[in-house]
C-alpha cells in the first residue's frame, strides 16, 4: 500500500466492499485497532476517513490511523465503541469480514508544512487520526524544523499508543508531551489540559504549521493558544467531526455552518472556520 499525493484522494471506492480484519488489538479498555485487509490495493492520504461498517449494522466514518507511505496491505483503523456499530466493530475478530467504502475528505498538509515547525496536538481519540500525519513527517524528518506532539487524555488508562509514544520521545529529534485531566499517585507524568503545553513547547510561530484534533471544546482552547502564541490562523488546521452518513455531500446530515464535512473536511484551515467554530452547539 503506497500514497503518493496524487493517489486515492480522488478515487474513492464508493460502493461498500468486504475487507478481511487481520487484527484486532485491544488499545484501551472501550478502543481498538483493526487491522483490514482490502481486496486490492488501496492508498490514501493522512487524514483522510472511511466509511466502515457491518453488514445488517450501519457503518460510520472512522479516520484511518495507520502509515499512508507504508509498504503491505493492511489498512488501519482505531475505533472507540460508543454506539452500535462501533461495538460491532470492535468485537470483530480475525477472518471475519467488514465493509469499507472510501476514502474520503481532505487530508493535512504535511507536504505544504515542510520547511518549518510542526506542532501537533491531540486530546483522547484524537490521536488517531493524526498518527499518519507524525509517522509521515518523521519518515521525512530532513524536511521539517521542530516536530512537537503534545497530546492529552482523560486518565493514563485512556492513553493511546503508549509504546509508540515512548519510541517517539526517544528518538530526541521530536519533543512530546503528555498529559492527563486526573490521575493517581502511580502517574509520574503532568497533569491538566492539553492546550496549556502549548504555551512552554519549543516552535518559532512565525513559521509553524499546527495540526489538531480532540473533543470540539478543547480544539477551541487549543487553537486560542496557538493563535496568541503567534501561528498565523491560515497555518493552523483542525480535523472536523459530524454525524456524516452518505459522505458523498449528499444527505446534508454534516453540515456545519456553510460547509459538509465529508467534501469539505474533516481537514479544515481555521481561518474559514473561526467563525463557526465561536458558535457553541452548532
Amino acid at each position: 500500500m503506497r500514497a503518493p499525493a496524487d493517489a486515492a484522494a480522488d478515487r474513492p471506492w464508493t460502493e461498500s466492499r468486504p475487507w478481511r480484519v487481520v487484527a484486532n488489538r485491544q488499545e484501551t479498555a472501550d478502543t481498538v485497532t483493526l487491522d483490514l485487509e482490502p481486496p486490492e490495493s488501496f492508498g490514501y492520504l493522512p487524514g483522510q476517513f472511511n466509511m466502515v461498517g457491518r453488514p445488517g449494522v450501519g457503518e460510520v466514518p472512522v479516520s484511518v490511523s495507520g502509515d499512508a507511505e507504508a509498504a503491505g496491505h493492511v489498512v488501519q483503523h482505531t475505533i472507540r465503541a460508543v454506539g452500535e456499530v462501533t461495538r460491532m466493530l470492535c468485537a470483530a475478530e480475525p477472518g471475519d469480514a467488514v465493509t469499507v467504502r472510501g476514502p474520503y475528505g481532505t487530508h493535512w498538509p504535511v507536504r505544504e508544512a515542510e520547511g518549518g515547525d510542526l506542532v501537533v496536538v491531540a486530546g483522547g481519540i484524537g490521536l488517531p487520526p493524526l498518527r499518519p500525519a507524525v509517522r509521515a513527517a518523521l519518515a521525512h524528518r530532513d524536511r521539517f524544523g521542530r516536530i512537537v506532539l503534545l497530546y492529552g487524555a482523560r486518565t493514563p488508562a485512556d492513553l493511546l499508543f503508549p509504546a509508540e509514544l515512548d519510541e517517539w520521545r526517544s528518538r530526541f529529534d521530536v519533543t512530546v508531551e503528555v498529559t492527563v485531566d486526573t490521575a493517581g499517585r502511580d502517574w509520574g507524568g503532568k497533569v491538566g489540559v492539553v492546550p496549556d503545553l502549548i504555551g512552554g513547547a519549543p516552535f518559532d510561530p512565525a513559521r509553524t504549521t499546527a495540526f489538531t484534533v480532540g473533543p470540539e471544546i478543547m480544539m477551541r482552547f487549543t487553537v486560542q493558544a496557538l493563535l496568541t502564541a503567534g501561528v498565523p490562523a491560515d497555518r493552523v488546521f483542525v480535523s472536523m467531526e459530524r454525524n456524516m452518513q452518505c459522505a458523498t455531500a449528499l444527505c446534508g446530515h454534516c453540515q456545519f455552518g456553510p460547509f459538509l464535512i465529508c467534501r469539505d473536511g474533516p481537514v479544515l484551515s481555521y481561518r474559514p472556520l473561526a467563525r463557526w467554530l465561536g458558535i457553541r452547539e452548532l
